[in-house]
């Protein structure tokens, strides 16, 4: 199928890898200018290194264009954070057709800031968009056009917006990751799978002392302790009260999954953790005002968390303490802004309301 890949980081890379390593048709969009130029003297490829060796691939397209990376494909990945979505979705809007499907693994909810962005600029396109609870791949970038790949996903909740169109959009996102889409029902089900502000938040804010002092820290092995994991459940525990409270069914993917030995596999299967740890890849420099897991997973992502409990009636006493914490060390008020109801127009609606624009679409 054709593929566009929105994006020049690590889940950008490795999708545009993977996707043409599995034989699609993908074309790769970023912004820069310059890496768009070096990329191309280097022949549009990306070498791919998994646990079955090292794979040079071809892209199809490597542009600055977006209309030209998205004309006539059927499936449009954007895996960049969460605050560059916006930017992204203006610059996309104009140019979605009927058919398309627009999916973001993870969102944080930003279905709504793409779908808003397309209403926005005028375009009526049939076009559907859907979102994960995590980056299908376990990756980081080695190299401009490098890419190491530790492991792919196995199971990825997929919530679709609006829901009346969910059949299409699984179908157009099965064809790319054969197997392992599950559906979840609407939009705001899927952004309440997202691992990443239930598994960050508690690893940064409680390894702040020694990701500072040292040049470079692994908080997914020594900076995973007892003591906060313990914590990390009891930050989920909110998280599927308020999907619960929404009634949204099981499975909810608690986090505990991904490290358990047994029991129900996780989205990213048995023994990722292991596998995440002894790749060495994260141990790296992070700087905790400026890191994505702060900027995206703390910030936006528990801001949405404490803002949809809220119409759940739900408590949220750990993510508003996180928001706290957060917002001190980077001399903010996380407690203000962030991604909310409000903050995407969203405020004024009722949960039934609210339901109902998540199943027909404006």
């Amino acid at each position: 199928m054709k593929i566009a890949v929105l994006g020049g980081g690590n889940g950008s890379f490795a999708a545009a890898g993977d996707f043409a390593l599995s034989g699609h048709e993908v074309r790769l969009w970023r912004r820069d200018a310059d890496q768009v130029a070096a990329h191309r003297a280097a022949g549009s490829q990306i070498l791919v290194k998994d646990h079955n060796g090292r794979h040079d691939v071809k892209l199809a397209l490597v542009t600055t264009d977006i209309g030209e990376a998205i004309e006539s494909t059927e499936l449009i990945l954007c895996p960049a954070p969460a605050f560059a979505q916006p930017d992204i979705a203006r610059l996309l809007a104009p140019h979605l057709r009927d058919g398309q499907v627009v999916f973001l693994p993870p969102a944080t909810f930003g279905s709504m800031i793409f779908a808003q962005a397309a209403r926005d600029a005028g375009n009526h396109a049939r076009a559907s968009f859907a979102e994960t609870g995590t980056l299908p791949w376990l990756t980081r970038k080695h190299g401009p056009f490098e890419v190491a790949i530790t492991i792919r996903a196995k199971r990825l909740p997929v919530g679709v917006f609006p829901l009346d169109q969910a059949a299409h959009a699984l179908e157009v996102i099965g064809r790319a990751f054969p197997d392992a889409i599950e559906p979840c029902g609407d939009a705001l089900s899927g952004a309440l799978t997202n691992a990443g502000p239930i598994i960050h938040p508690p690893l940064i804010v409680m390894n702040a002392g020694p990701i500072e002092h040292f040049e470079r820290w692994d908080i997914h092995k020594e900076g995973t302790q007892a003591a906060i994991r313990r914590v990390t459940d009891a930050l989920d525990a909110e998280r599927i009260a308020v999907r619960e409270a929404l009634g949204y069914g099981a499975p909810h993917f608690p986090l505990a999954h991904h490290y358990a030995k047994e029991g129900e596999i996780w989205m990213y299967g048995r023994g990722s953790h292991d596998r995440l740890t002894d790749s060495g890849d994260w141990r790296e420099r992070i700087v905790l005002t400026e890191h994505r897991y702060m900027r995206e997973d703390l910030r936006l992502g528990l801001s949405l968390l404490v803002s949809v409990a809220a119409l759940a009636d739900r408590p949220t006493p750990l993510a508003k303490a996180f928001l706290a914490i957060g917002g001190a060390i980077c001399g903010e008020d996380f407690a203000q802004g962030g991604r909310t109801l409000e903050t995407l127009g969203l405020g004024n609606l009722g949960k039934a309301e609210l339901q109902a624009l998540l199943r027909r679409g404006f």
